[in-house]
């Protein structure tokens, strides 16, 4: 009598399942496996383009040999000196008042009046509004004969101003409409900085006597720093990155007044036909972004406290 077969199970469906194959690896390997999609999107649509851009950069603008022209073009080229002056310039004054405007009424509506919910959805109106969609209604608030600014200054015997035609006061003004955008994107983060501090350090400072603003500013405003860190690195790109208002409202001008530094890569790239000296102008865009945000890093984060 001879032995029966021996029977082989059916191989289960999930023998190859790459996620229950990627669970028997160490924490760390697991971890990098579940962050492999990251890094692939990260590779695809970061690092690639941005090597791309470095090749582009070093070569002549017919796309042939290498150079370092262009590169030596950005210290005597004044458009792209006015530019970023420009640029340096809007950023250090919209991202901290965005920022503090942004935190005052986040403040002010984290309390308990009558008609919070409503305040706060006008507040927060203008961020979800479409850039080129604020800037066409700006350009109605400035227009220098029929514009909501000039005729209330008109009315009580002030002088009107060409806002956008006059190159003192381009930038000022475009200024304003940045940081009336983005006030109320960044109090949301405030707001949500101050539901998560916990109200027993309000009551606390209250059984102490303490008054609501130095309470503010001894407890409430060091847990906030962290929420102040992200929204300022936030801000900061925003500020160089947003350039959809300076197509509708100044095209750069007048005499280069308004022109940004994002706006001058695409006037380099697709007006005069010069990807490869529109790519410098991007690395130095990336190296000043990068630069700057670690100055805040290095500034600010001694003053977090982390919960």
């Amino acid at each position: 009598m001879t032995d029966a077969p021996a029977v082989v199970p059916p191989r289960s469906r999930w023998a190859w399942n790459p996620f229950r194959l990627a669970r028997r690896l160490p924490d760390a390997g697991f971890a990098y496996f579940l962050l492999l999609p990251a890094f692939i999107f990260l590779a695809l649509f970061t690092v690639k383009p941005l090597i791309g851009s470095l090749i582009s950069s070093t070569q002549k603008r017919n796309g042939d040999g290498f150079t370092l022209g262009n590169y030596e073009r950005l210290a005597t080229d004044e458009v792209f000196l006015r530019a970023l002056g420009n640029n340096l310039l809007f950023s250090l004054i919209t991202v901290p008042v965005s920022l503090g405007l942004a935190m005052l009424l986040a403040v002010l509506l984290h309390q308990n009046v009558r008609g919070r919910g409503f305040l706060r959805a006008g507040v927060f109106a203008p961020a979800i509004l479409p850039m080129v969609a604020v800037a066409v209604i700006w350009m109605y608030f400035y227009q220098p004969n029929i514009g909501v600014i000039n005729s209330i200054l008109g009315a009580i015997g002030l002088p009107t101003p060409d806002w956008l035609g006059d190159p003192s006061l381009v930038l000022p003004s475009l200024m304003v409409m940045m940081i009336w955008k983005e006030a109320g994107f960044f109090m949301l983060f405030y707001l949500a900085g101050l539901q998560g501090i916990d109200p027993e350090l309000e009551e606390a400072s209250r059984l102490e006597g303490t008054g609501k603003f130095r309470h503010f500013w001894k407890v409430s405003f060091p847990l906030l720093m962290p929420t102040t860190l992200f929204a300022a690195i936030v801000a900061l790109s925003d500020s160089i990155k947003m350039v959809d208002f300076v197509f509708v409202m100044t095209q750069g001008g007048p005499d280069n007044a308004s022109n940004l530094l994002l706006f001058y890569i695409y006037k380099v790239a697709f007006a005069q036909h010069w990807p490869q000296f529109a790519a410098a102008i991007s690395l130095v865009v990336v190296a000043v972004l990068v630069a700057l945000a670690l100055i805040q890093i290095k500034l600010m984060d001694r003053k977090i406290h982390y919960r």
